[in-house]
């Protein structure tokens, strides 16, 4: 589903009240647990646009996911983007996707929050990108992992002409046998711990 984000002092986005157990405000039904479902590009119903605002923003600017209540469960954060054939509001995310960000753990510390800062990538083309936040709650060993999941739609403009790598598929970007993805997060040095997912894509 598509989220409340602020992008360089605007506001965006109208957005439905669902319950859940924290969301990226407000749109979301998760969380998601299924690695293989294509709720996981942008939560469920996220393959189609309703009406959601995209936002014009410059390479190099400031966005921010709102929450309506901070992260509570511990576990990693990350950030991609994938670009649109043509219009991002007729784009369901089936194409690749790129990392931008990841928070994880700063000793045992999580980096939980209300919301979630970060800069669009300066060398990206122009064009239009859905913009996905991703939370991944391992708090608890033995359960299936829970996925919290919003995107944005943003069209970048004063890009550059570098096209983003490591690339990969959602689904098929995180596997259950991946380390970050199975670790038991009280019995783990955390220092070691590595995010799932691809490796962050930088400038």
């Amino acid at each position: 589903m598509k989220a409340l984000l602020s992008l360089t002092a605007l506001a965006a986005l109208a957005a439905e009240t669902v319950s859940a157990h924290y969301i990226f405000q407000q749109l979301s039904n998760g969380p998601v647990t299924d690695l293989a479902s294509t709720d996981l590009r942008c939560n469920v119903g996220g393959q189609v646009s309703n009406g959601t605002e995209t936002i014009t923003v410059r390479a190099g600017d400031q966005f921010t996911f709102h929450l309506d209540t901070a992260v509570y469960h511990q576990g990693p954060t990350s950030l991609y983007m994938s670009r649109a054939p043509g219009k991002v509001e007729d784009y369901d995310g089936s194409g690749p996707w790129f990392k931008i960000y990841d928070w994880g753990p700063t000793g045992n510390n999580w980096v939980m929050r209300d919301s979630y800062t970060y800069n669009i990538p300066r060398c990206i083309p122009d064009g239009e990108y859905l913009l996905r936040i991703q939370q991944l709650a391992i708090h608890n060993p033995g359960a299936t992992p829970q996925f919290y999941i919003s995107c944005a739609q943003v069209k970048v403009t004063n890009g550059g002409t570098t096209n983003p790598t490591p690339t990969v598929n959602i689904p098929g970007a995180i596997r259950s046998t991946d380390p970050g993805y199975t670790v038991n997060i009280y019995n783990t040095n955390l220092a070691n711990y590595v995010v799932p997912g691809p490796r962050v894509f930088s400038c």
